[in-house]
């Protein structure tokens, strides 16, 4: 189970993403589409073209 503190900003990418894709390329969409660091906290949200399937990214500060 994951637990999300209560000042964890959630971003949406609601344009679907390949899945097939490694984490540095959904890093580098965190960067360049959402204008946000992908190493600040925030989660990212990644979902499929058929939106059965998501992706969390995320970066641990502890």
């Amino acid at each position: 189970m994951i637990q999300l503190p209560p000042q964890l900003q959630i971003l949406l990418a609601y344009e679907p993403v390949d899945f097939r894709q490694g984490i540095d390329r959904l890093a580098a969409l965190c960067r360049h589409k959402l204008d946000h660091d992908p190493f600040s906290g925030t989660l990212f949200l990644f979902r499929n073209r058929r939106a059965t399937a998501i992706k969390l990214l995320v970066y641990d500060l502890c």
